[in-house]
């Protein structure tokens, strides 16, 4: 495995991140949901914006594979691992500040964290992020929602790290949301943090609110099973879940990776898949689907 020094580039990070951060051969199914996949050749940790452009410039100066990961709850690992370098933006980089009506989160903040700040500080819209276990990161990336609410309906600005080592803060326009996209679905630019434009309003009322929306997710969800959430986007005018179900696939399984039978909308490790397992069962509802009824489902979940 690998076309770069492991050891060189870890030995690079370490002059720049604190050495503890820095690992090789880390194996991915510690940080990501399905919890499978094989090792990341190079695992570095962020605690700060000024570790992160350091990483960044260290990795395209050597022309070094990597990948963005906040808490790797969308995202499937490969079990030959990753021929690069992992920079997680998770734990460290996850400050969050109440200005006014508004609340700044770095890019690494739970969105658990965030709804329940806003929450304590009286401020609604959040309500819909109390069950979204990604980061701020992640969850501008695909414009995150669930139950009617979307991170685009809240996002002010977002302060971005271009390749080119610039920084700009964009406004939720010009993030280009749309359903489970945005601009950064084609754009290779990092998030640094967001800030988020609220309303003002009783804070029992948003306790309330959240109570129900996490009674119904722990009702309808196989939330006991690793898993990555919603595996497919809402096709147009249906439900995943319910063409799953029609296409005869409730329950169907290949290895340990699992159509869950409590909800058809989520592919759940029953303890020993492979991310083969699992991408084998993605394709299989993809095509049984399809076949059913004419329509393709597409993946929410990212391959790494």
């Amino acid at each position: 495995m690998g076309h770069f020094d492991r050891t060189k580039i870890a030995e690079a990070l370490r002059k720049v991140v604190a050495k503890e951060r820095v690992k090789t051969e880390e194996p991915l199914s510690e940080h990501t949901s399905f919890r499978c996949g094989g090792k990341a050749a190079c695992f570095v940790r962020i605690a700060e914006k000024d570790e992160l452009f350091a990483v960044m410039q260290i990795l395209r100066e050597k022309d070094v594979p990597f990948f963005v990961l906040g808490r790797g709850t969308n995202v499937l690992a490969d079990d030959a691992g990753f021929d690069g370098v992992i920079v997680q933006i998770a734990e460290g980089f996850d400050r969050i500040a109440q200005e006014n009506d508004t609340l700044r989160a770095q890019a690494g903040a739970s969105m658990v964290m965030l709804s329940v700040r806003a929450r304590d500080a009286g401020l609604s819209g959040l309500e819909f992020a109390c069950g979204i276990p990604g980061t701020v990161g992640g969850a501008i990336v695909m414009n995150a929602g669930a139950y009617g609410g979307e991170v685009k309906g809240v996002v002010k600005e977002v302060t971005l790290l271009f390749p080119d080592g610039s920084i700009r803060t964009l406004s939720g326009e010009e993030m280009a949301f749309g359903y489970r996209t945005s601009l950064l679905k084609t754009t290779p630019a990092i998030v640094l943090e967001a800030v988020f434009s609220l309303q003002k309003k009783d804070t029992k009322e948003i306790a309330d609110t959240m109570e129900d929306l996490l009674l119904k997710r722990r009702e309808k969800q196989p939330l006991e099973y690793p898993s990555a959430g919603s595996t497919f986007k809402r096709p147009e005018g249906h439900f995943a879940g319910a063409l799953i179900e029609e296409a005869g696939l409730r329950g169907f399984s290949v290895g340990d990776a699992q159509v869950s039978e409590k909800h058809c909308g989520f592919v759940i490790n029953r303890g020993q898949a492979t991310s083969k397992d699992i991408k084998t069962l993605i394709e299989t509802i993809q095509d049984e689907v399809e076949k059913k009824s004419g329509i393709r489902l597409e993946r929410e979940v990212i391959y790494l």
